[in-house]
Parts: structure tokens; sequence; C-alpha cells
């Protein structure tokens, strides 16, 4: 399957500026009551996702009454698009790709296109992933003209979450989410494949196509709860049908899209056979192993440039537990970094610092509520770390070889970021793109990330946009 990560970081395109991220822990989710379509047998859906696993199934978008009435897309736990539909056994129907979207790093684009006028069965429901026409793992397709749908009838819909009941919600990342009535389109008129680098699917601007009287475009671009163009639903096809919103707020508008993708923390990577659990589209990480240390790494690694990030510790810190620091990706073993673990660097909850299991003395301890900001030099070797702010050690990030304060670390290796801790302590990340609100506002000076401290002079936030020329 052509990749997303990174797209649109080699060469020019249309820039996606918001996503919304979901939160099952939340039960957030938009609705919208539909009118009469424009043509009932025919739509096109469109949507970019970043999934967080869970190990839960979650519905994208679904509408109807109950478990045997209702039109869903959905995204199985093992990564599987599913695209049913039930009106009773004579007219239910499903179609579902063989390909899986498991990656919690990278973004998908998925196309459902549908026209059940079509006399040939399997031209009434195509699907398309990052571009590409999809071989189907089930492909029970609806009659001949089949117009019950609950997807484009009316009748109300949801996006992240079932339609007629609280459950099966969506945790992770949706952007450019696009609905046509009465078109039937392929993935080339919502994407095309980079100039530059021919594997790399990108999104491109869909504003001139027909939508028809139920369709809708969700940009995300507005942080508002009411039910209007000022919303977090917000239509801006024209068409005005915008959604109500459930349990979202301005802190799930997110940057991290699929043509600017943040990391976050890597729900895959785990300590021995246990992992802590993710939420919040994988940026909140919460520790609870019965006293052994579990602890999260980053999706992404650097191993040159200058790098930011900010960690929040929200409860139960201020002991040698709990660790902030920086651990070489390739790592493979099952011991947390708090030990002897090489090229792994740490800031203690104590004030201590960790270098490959040798603690000493460093700085301030840090508590419930407060922010330890990450400055990885790899130009120079050299790290720093910050309490709500104030950089430990009298350390200075922009020393450059001097190195004032600063812990070195060893040259030549892929450094991602982790938390580490046990017995519910909650770690929340920010690369740029914060689980939580914000009360300054600080972006790096590529114009990238929003953080609660100053970004040192010269150091940028995890993304690849800031990759794909610096790391």
């Amino acid at each position: 399957m052509p990749s997303i990560l990174g797209a649109n970081t080699l060469s020019s395109g249309y820039e996606v500026a918001n996503s919304l991220r979901f939160s099952r822990a939340s039960s957030t989710g938009l609705e919208l009551d539909l009118g009469t379509p424009t043509n009932a047998k025919k739509y096109t859906i469109s949507f970019w996702i970043k999934r967080e696993v869970s190990g839960n199934s979650a519905d994208i978008i679904a509408g109807g009454t109950n478990g045997s009435n209702e039109t869903f897309i959905r995204m199985n736990s093992n990564g599987l698009f599913q695209f049913k539909a039930d009106h009773g056994s004579a007219t239910s129907w499903s179609v579902n790709p063989n390909a899986l979207g498991r990656d919690p790093s990278a973004w998908y684009h998925y196309v459902a296109a549908v026209d059940t006028s079509q006399g040939t069965a399997s031209n009434r429901v195509k699907i398309y992933l990052n571009g590409e026409l999809q071989s189907l793992s089930t492909a029970n397709y609806p009659d001949e003209d089949h117009a019950s749908d609950f997807l484009n009838n009316d009748n109300v819909i949801h996006i992240g979450k079932r339609n007629y009941d609280g459950a099966v919600y969506f945790d992770g990342y949706l952007c450019e989410f696009v609905f046509l009535d009465g078109q039937t389109l392929d993935a080339t008129s919502f994407g095309e494949f980079d100039d530059d680098s021919p594997t790399i699917w990108k999104p491109k601007d869909v504003s001139g196509l027909t939508f028809g009287d139920n369709g809708f475009y969700l940009e995300f671009k507005q942080a508002g709860t009411s039910q209007n163009s000022s919303g977090l639903g917000a239509d801006t096809s024209g068409n005005d049908n915008h959604f109500a919103v459930e349990n979202l707020t301005a802190v799930n508008q997110s940057t991290d899209t699929c043509t600017n993708n943040f990391a976050t923390w890597n729900p895959l990577f785990r300590k021995g056979t246990t992992t802590p659990a993710f939420t919040e589209g994988n940026l909140k990480s919460t520790f609870d192993d019965g006293g052994a240390n579990e602890f999260a790494l980053t999706t992404l690694g650097v191993s040159s440039g200058k790098w930011y990030a900010e960690v929040k510790w929200v409860s139960n810190t201020g002991t040698g537990a709990t660790a902030t620091g920086i651990l070489d990706m390739a790592y493979t073993g099952t011991d947390d970094p708090n030990n002897a673990v090489t090229n792994a660097f740490g800031y203690f909850g104590s004030g201590q610092k960790n270098v490959s299991g040798t603690a000493s003395n460093y700085g301030n301890s840090y508590a419930d509520g407060n922010i330890v900001g990450i400055a990885i030099d790899m130009d120079n070797n050299k790290l720093y770390f910050s309490k709500n702010g104030t950089f430990q050690a009298s350390g200075d990030p922009t020393s450059g070889s001097t190195g004032t304060g600063a812990i070195a670390i060893v040259a030549g290796v892929t450094y991602g970021i982790f938390a580490s801790d046990y017995n519910d302590q909650v770690a929340e990340l920010n690369t740029g793109s914060p689980p939580y609100a914000i009360s300054s506002g600080n972006a790096d000076a590529n114009g990238h990330g929003n953080f609660e401290y100053a970004v040192p002079s010269g150091y940028l936030a995890l993304c690849t946009k800031n990759l794909a020329g610096n790391g």
C-alpha cells in the first residue's frame, strides 16, 4: 500500500491544517440530522485517519436505529476497515478490503464509492486505500437500486461513534472528512501521488467538488462547540450541514494531520508483555503494572538536528520511579529505562538524572501538574531538561558544543522520547499537538507546534514537516 507517513513533506502541495482527535474514554462524537438526499443510490465518503490501538472496534461514521437497522464504516480492532449495512437479511451487505490499517504512527486515506444503480454487483461499492482500488476480503454487495442505507437518507448520522447507543467510539484522529450526495468518485478526486516521491499518497483541494444536498466537508478549522459555522463540526462545503459536537472541545482540535504527522506514544512498543494504557490519540499514557515499571516511547525518533518536546505529569509524581527522557529507538530489551539500559538518559521525578542506569544529583523534583521539557541537541550530542520552563542544572540549550548544564549523550544513535512509571501515574505527551489546554502557546521557528513554554532557539517540534529537512 502506498505510504502517507510524511506525506507532502517532499514537495509543495495542498496543506491540511487541522484534524479532530476523538476519544472513547471521553465519549466523543459528532451528530447531524440529514435531510432528503439528492440521490440515495449514489454517494462517496472520503476521510483521512490516524488510529489509536485500543483493542476495540470503532465506528468512524454510522447511521441507524439498532443493530438490525444500521449502516456504518468501522475500523475493527485488527485494523480492518468494515463497510456494512444491516436492513434485514434480504438487503444486508458488507464490503471489506484485504489491506489493514494497523500502523498507529501513519495516516491512511479511505474512500468508499457507492452506486447501487450499477447492473454489475462489483461496481456498486468500491473501496480505495491510499489511492489504490482494493481487493476485498468480504464482497457481499447491495442489491441493484438499493436505496435504504442510513448514511444517505433522511435520518441522523454520527461520526466517531455508533449511531444508536453509547458504544463503539472511535479513538484517534480524522481530517478532511468529505461526504458527496449523488456523486460516485474514485480516490483521485481527493488525493494524488507526490511528484517527487511517487509512492507517497497525499491530499488535494476538494473545495470544487459537487457535494449534493446531504453532502458536507469537515475541515475542523473552527474550535467552537456550537452547531454552526464556528463549531468543531462546521461544514465548509457551502451546504451548512454543520454537525453538533458531543464531549468535544477546542483541546480536541489538532494540528497532527495527513500533511504534518506528529510523534505520539507508540502503543505497539512493549516492555516485556505489558504496556501502559494509551488514550487521547496515543498522547496520554497511564502506567499501572502493580509495582513494576512500564514505559512509553514515541513513534518518531531523531538522529540529527535539535528537537524540543514537553511531557506533562498528571498524577503521583516526585519519586525516583517517575522518569522522563530519551532512549535508543533500537532497544529491544524488557527492562525499563530507569535501570542499566544502554543509551537511556532520564530525569527522575525525585530530581536526579539517570545515565544508562547510573543515577546522580541533577535538578529539582517535579510533581503533579508539572511539565518537563526535553531539548535534544543531536548536532552536539547534548541533552537538557526543564521543569515548568526552567532548564535544570543551569542548562542552556543554545550553548552548542559548550553544553552548559547539559547531559552528554552518545552519538550515532536514533533517540525517541520516553516516560516511565507505575501504579496509575499519567504522562501526557506534547510534541507540538497537545492533549491538554495550553495557557500561553509557543511554536518553533518553522511555525509548527503549540507548547506551554518557549521553544529554545534553533529547536524544532517532532513532526514530519521538520524531520523532512532536519531529521
